[in-house]
């Protein structure tokens, strides 16, 4: 906010960048757009830091091939959706008032959900969309 009110010059256009991005736009083009965005403070539906965490390391042993890394982060969505119904009945799952949250941090757990996922399935090329239908689809807790 104090740095829109001291450079509007400036954060205007960065602003308008973010806005013009598009699922349809290039993702080298997304990423560069999010990492100015991000850098100023703008929050963005990808975050570059995560992508950029997650392209460098890859989850399976040396020589694992794309398809198989794409399978890992589908596999890793299956199991935070089948583990919901755990989750939620964890007593330390209770909204506590004194904290203005859960006390095993479960308030944080759909934004945690949306950004790697939105994260990995950029490293991947995929639609994040459909991926974030599919896993709605599979939790158990939620149909």
């Amino acid at each position: 906010q104090v740095f829109s009110q001291h450079c509007p010059f400036l954060m205007g256009p960065i602003e308008c960048l973010a806005d013009v991005v598009t699922p349809d736009t290039d993702i080298q083009v997304t990423l560069s757009v999010f990492e100015l965005a991000s850098a100023a403070g703008i929050p963005c539906e990808v975050d570059p830091a995560l992508v950029a965490a997650l392209a460098g390391h890859r989850t399976g042993p040396e020589g694992s091939s794309p398809e198989e890394d794409y399978k890992v982060s589908c596999l890793l969505l299956v199991f935070v959706a089948v583990s919901l119904p755990l989750l939620a009945a964890d007593p330390a799952s209770l909204y506590n008032p004194e904290l203005d949250g859960h006390n095993n941090n479960l308030h944080c757990l759909a934004k945690a959900i949306v950004q790697l996922s939105a994260a990995l399935f950029t490293v991947h090329g995929k639609n994040i969309e459909t991926h974030l239908k599919e896993f709605l689809l599979v939790s158990p807790a939620l149909s």
